[in-house]
């Protein structure tokens, strides 16, 4: 049996033999069947490479604006301050809020005056200059209670603290939410008072910022970063103390993008703000991991659930940048807005560090000169019968 193939025919093809017989076979069909198959291969490696590629981008991207929210790289400021933050002080002083003064919602206005009168004698204790802003609400009176540092006039720095608690659904002691950042004002004063700041400090303990005032006129510090506006001394900065005294083995995040960015341990204590309060999130953040070992973690970012849900949220309303210093709340504590909300569930030295890192924050941010102490009073409030 023999194989053989003719010469190029009219049609432009070639004559092949099959089974004894000749049919017309075109010189495309020829040329193009195996190399086809070759063909795929380098398109599919493009194919790849271009998916790789693609991947890589957007992993690049993320890990930039990653980098950008959590702040990982901020350099360590000095600590500056004198002395550092008793945790015996705050435990006292929580204690008392949280126990003898419970509970301290807008049902209970006596236990709420007590509250603004144990503060505003713990700022006084401490040297600061000491005024009540009364205001009312739909047909009730309620106080600030403001400590004044520094110079008389000009923007300040403020740092602000609610001191009543949640109680839509009955009395809660409110340890965490919020004796723990009022607690600290006290304390702040203590360490703070007497340093030569050449920007104005208030220290402000809200009232009326649960419910059913909250994301209202008549939250405390709106009526307060409302008065400032109005005597011209629009806030600088500021700084809300919300809920600095809860610490966990496990940190719970209500997405995979926050479990992605942060860490999966509760130790650590958070300072939150938006794309626009970016510096001052840094700046405060700085401050705070160079006061203490506590972990300083930060978020500065588009505006999600919850992180407007405090004090904070009414200096944003008036244009000043502002940042809030919290444990997550919500999102580690679950006693949160619950009677388990007790003094004996917080960490008193963790807390001392968050005070020693804010104090820092507002020496760096407001004064002294470098080399200069605060200086200050070394007595603090002490509640009836504590003696």
């Amino acid at each position: 049996m023999a194989t053989a193939t003719a010469s190029s025919s009219a049609h432009g093809g070639r004559m092949a033999l099959d089974g004894g017989s000749a049919r017309s076979v075109p010189d495309r069909v020829i040329s193009n069947a195996r190399p086809t198959r070759r063909a795929g291969i380098p398109w599919l490696a493009r194919r790849a490479r271009i998916a790789i590629a693609t991947v890589l981008a957007a992993a690049g991207v993320l890990a930039g604006v990653g980098l950008l929210i959590t702040q990982p790289g901020v350099r360590k400021l000095p600590f500056r301050a004198s002395r550092r933050a008793d945790p015996r002080r705050i435990g006292i002083a929580v204690h008392y809020l949280a126990t003898t003064l419970a509970p301290r919602d807008v049902q209970h206005p006596a236990h709420l005056q007590q509250a603004a009168t144990y503060l505003a004698d713990g700022f006084r204790a401490a040297g600061a200059r000491v005024l009540s802003q009364p205001f009312v609400v739909r047909g009730r009176t309620f106080e600030n209670v403001v400590a004044r540092l520094g110079p008389d006039g000009g923007a300040p720095l403020v740092v602000g603290a609610h001191y009543d608690a949640f109680g839509e659904f009955g009395g809660n002691p409110g340890a965490d939410d919020n004796a723990s950042g009022a607690a600290a004002l006290v304390e702040l004063a203590r360490i703070l008072a007497g340093a030569a700041f050449r920007q104005p400090v208030e220290l402000v303990a809200f009232t009326t910022e649960e419910p059913p005032y909250f994301a209202s006129p008549g939250m405390g510090s709106a009526v307060h970063a409302r008065g400032l506006v109005t005597e011209g001394r629009k806030p600088a900065q500021m700084i809300c103390l919300e809920m600095i005294g809860f610490f966990t083995p496990a940190q719970p995040w209500p997405s995979a993008l926050l479990r992605l960015l942060y860490p999966n341990r509760g130790d650590f204590i958070a300072v939150v703000g938006r794309w626009s309060d970016r510096s001052l999130v840094e700046q405060t953040k700085s401050a705070m991991t160079g006061a203490s070992a506590l972990p300083v973690r930060s978020y500065a970012g588009p505006e999600i659930a919850g992180m407007d849900a405090s004090d904070h949220r009414s200096y944003w309303r008036i244009g000043t940048s502002a940042v809030m210093v919290t444990d997550t709340a919500f999102l580690r504590n679950p006693q949160y807005h619950a009677p388990g909300d007790r003094p004996e569930t917080l960490d008193y030295a963790r807390m001392a560090q968050v005070v020693d890192g804010i104090a820092n924050a507002v020496l760096w941010l407001a004064g002294p000169p470098l080399g200069s102490s605060p200086g200050g009073s070394t007595t603090a409030p002490q509640p009836p019968g504590a003696r």
